[in-house]
């Protein structure tokens, strides 16, 4: 899908994004990969940044102090994906890993233990799941997807419930999916927090109930006061009602985010 370059977010979202581009070096802009900078496609593995996103996500990183994607992806499917987006800061399984100076891929503390727990679970998966159904292994984190087989739900959530149980890891429910990962007190709260300590504006953009935790920490540096925040839900015909009532501002999909990174990069090129 093109995005015409003159596309602009309605009159109340503006409102609430022009604070953000008052003083861009003291802003940082966070935002989701998938449902909010990606459509949400029926095989998650040939997904794809809208056309145009890179080049945006270029102009905000020279502009602004902080550009970051935090995703539940890898860090380096993020990196393959969003090649060409020089600057900006990369941060991969709800915060699990991140890219370092110099490209490597860094893990938070006690993560690596897990990873054979994970392929445990992935491998059992892979013999059980039916056709259409993708088990994505991602190293610390295995994501089942059964999108493609809708009527294989039940059993889904049944046998993960049980590798929950069995394993230690936590099952966490997306976008026709269950993910498990280690539990580690570490999610896009923590991560959002980590990175945005000292800016005194702070947008996020997501889509999915993996993003609740990073509006909730903006809620909470927004509560603590001195700090100007924005959350951001690209909301679709299936995206849970939960994200858009936890967001200052809903808008239409990837689509609608793209607009509104467009029109953050144009604002700080006149500021």
């Amino acid at each position: 899908m093109t995005i015409p370059s003159d596309a602009r977010p309605d009159p109340a979202v503006l409102a609430r994004l022009a604070p953000l581009a008052a003083a861009p070096r003291s802003t940082a802009l966070l935002t989701d990969f998938d449902g909010t900078l990606a459509p949400i496609v029926d095989d998650p593995a040939t997904v794809w940044a809208l056309p145009g996103t890179i080049e945006v996500l270029g102009r905000l990183a020279a502009a602004y102090g902080l550009v970051a994607v935090v995703s539940g992806r890898p860090v380096s499917f993020l990196a393959d994906r969003l090649a060409g987006a020089r600057g900006v800061h990369l941060v991969g399984l709800y915060g699990l890993e991140q890219l370092a100076v110099g490209g490597a891929v860094v893990p938070v503390a006690d993560a690596e233990r897990w990873r054979p727990v994970v392929a445990g679970v992935a491998e059992r998966m892979h013999e059980v799941a039916p056709e259409g159904v993708w088990v994505e292994p991602k190293g610390l984190t295995v994501t089942v997807h059964w999108r493609m087989a809708p009527g294989w739900e039940d059993e889904a959530v049944a046998l993960l419930t049980a590798e929950a149980a069995a394993t230690g890891l936590e099952p966490h429910p997306g976008r026709m999916s269950i993910e498990l990962r280690p539990p580690l007190d570490v999610d896009k709260g923590t991560a959002v927090t980590a990175l945005v300590g000292g800016f005194r504006a702070v947008c996020f953009l997501g889509d999915d109930l993996g993003d609740l935790p990073a509006f909730a920490a903006l809620d909470r540096l927004a509560s603590e006061g001195g700090v100007g925040t924005v959350t951001v839900a690209a909301v679709d015909a299936e995206a849970a009602p939960e994200v858009e009532a936890a967001a200052t501002v809903a808008v239409p999909g990837p689509a609608g985010a793209l607009a509104v990174l467009r029109w953050l990069a144009d604002a700080a090129d006149g500021a």
